[in-house]
């Protein structure tokens, strides 16, 4: 299974509270932190309402 690099590039200082949220679940911290997640449909939805937020990457396995 594909999994997705994503990289946290804008700060969630002054962002909505689930925004927020979505950031800290996924495991991203400061800006330029990155973490590994599979691609499935659940984790698609959360990038989706953070995508101005992040920079995502394919990786293959």
């Amino acid at each position: 299974m594909a999994q997705l690099k994503i990289t946290l590039k804008r700060s969630v200082a002054h962002r909505l509270p689930n925004q927020r949220k979505i950031v800290k679940a996924l495991g991203l911290g400061r800006i330029n932190s990155t973490v590994v997640k599979p691609d499935n449909e659940s984790i698609r939805g959360a990038l989706f309402k953070i995508a101005h937020l992040i920079e995502v990457e394919q990786v293959k396995d």
